[in-house]
C-alpha cells in the first residue's frame, strides 16, 4: 500500500476542491480525507492504495486541478508554483522507497504527457543534485534549470508540478497570540533546521487575516529524530500560542512517541492516525 498527499493551490473555491477530491477518489484508492486553509489557499488530500489506483489518482487529481485553477489569479500566504503544487509518494504497509521513486517517476511523465504541465521531481525521486529539496525547486524561477520534464519551466496557467518520493512528513501550524508576522519569522528562523535550529525541521512565519493572527507552519520531515515537545515549548517560549493544527494523518509510532505533542491539536483525534483511519475504511459497515 502507498499513500499520496498531493496539495493543489486552491482552498477557497469549495466546488472546485470537490471536483479535484472526486477525480482522485474515482480510481479507486482508499480517500482517507482532505482539508483546505482560505489562508493559505491551498488544500491537503491523502490517499491510499494499490500502486496502480495511487498513481492514477494522482494524475487524475492533477489533471482535474489544471483544468480549474488559474495559478496567475492566485493569491495566498503558502508558497507555490502549480496548481497541483507537490505531488509526493509515501511508502506504507509492505511498499518500498523505490517503488515510490518509480510511482513518481510513471506519474510525471502521464502528466506532462496527458496535460502538458511540466514536472520537477524532488526528494527521493529527484533527477537532478540540489532539487532533493523542495524549497531548492520553488525559490523563484525554479532552480535556474530546465524541468525534468516538459518544454518550457511551466504552464501557462498551471505552473508547474513537483513530483517526489518521501518518508512521513507530519504538517503541524501553530497559531500565535500575536499579529505580529516578524513575530512569526523570527520563530521560524529560531527552529528550522537551516537556520540552526531543530534537525529536520521546515518551519515558514505567515499572517493569516481570516484568523487575525500571525502563524508559524512547520514541517517535521523526520520525526524519529527530531524532538517534537522541544519544538513546541521554543515557540511557546518566544511567544503565546492560540492555538494549534494538524495537517493531514500521522503514522501511529508517531503519536506514540510524543502523545501530549499531538493532543495539543485543536483537531486531533483517533481517526489522524493513517493506520486507524486504513483500518476504518477497510472495515465493512
Amino acid at each position: 500500500m502507498i499513500e499520496c498527499v498531493p496539495n493543489f493551490s486552491e482552498g477557497r473555491d469549495e466546488q472546485k476542491i470537490r471536483a479535484i477530491v472526486e477525480a482522485i477518489a474515482g480510481a479507486g484508492v482508499l480517500l482517507l480525507g482532505w482539508e483546505s486553509d482560505v489562508d493559505h489557499n491551498r488544500s491537503v488530500v491523502t490517499f491510499a492504495g494499490d500502486p496502480h489506483a495511487v498513481l492514477e489518482g494522482a494524475v487524475r487529481g492533477a489533471g482535474r486541478a489544471a483544468e480549474l485553477i488559474d495559478l496567475t489569479a492566485h493569491q495566498g500566504v503558502h508558497p507555490r508554483v502549480g496548481a497541483a503544487d507537490v505531488i509526493p509518494f509515501v511508502p506504507l504497509e509492505g511498499s518500498t522507497m523505490e517503488e515510490c521513486v518509480a510511482l513518481a517517476n510513471r506519474a510525471g511523465e502521464e502528466i506532462w504527457r496527458r496535460f502538458r504541465v511540466p514536472v520537477y521531481f524532488y526528494e527521493a525521486a529527484a533527477k537532478i543534485p540540489g532539487r532533493q529539496r523542495l524549497e531548492n525547486v520553488r525559490r523563484p524561477g525554479f532552480d535556474g534549470r530546465p524541468p525534468d520534464l516538459g518544454d518550457s519551466r511551466a504552464h501557462a496557467t498551471a505552473g508547474a508540478s513537483i513530483v517526489g518520493a518521501r518518508g512521513f512528513l507530519i504538517a503541524f501550524n501553530v497559531d500565535l497570540a500575536t499579529t505580529d508576522l516578524e513575530t512569526a519569522k523570527a520563530i521560524a528562523r529560531k527552529i528550522r533546521e537551516s537556520s540552526g535550529g531543530f534537525p529536520f525541521v521546515k518551519a515558514i512565519g505567515r499572517y493569516l487575516p481570516s484568523r487575525g493572527c500571525a502563524q508559524v507552519a512547520i514541517n517535521f520531515t523526520n520525526f524519529a529524530e527530531t524532538p517534537l515537545e522541544r519544538v513546541y515549548q521554543a515557540i511557546a517560549a518566544a511567544a503565546p500560542v492560540r492555538s494549534c493544527q494538524l495537517v493531514g494523518f500521522i503514522p501511529r509510532r508517531a503519536f506514540e512517541m510524543a502523545p501530549d505533542f499531538f493532543r495539543r491539536a485543536e483537531n486531533f483525534n483517533d481517526s489522524r492516525i493513517i493506520e486507524t483511519r486504513i483500518d476504518a475504511l477497510k472495515s465493512p459497515k
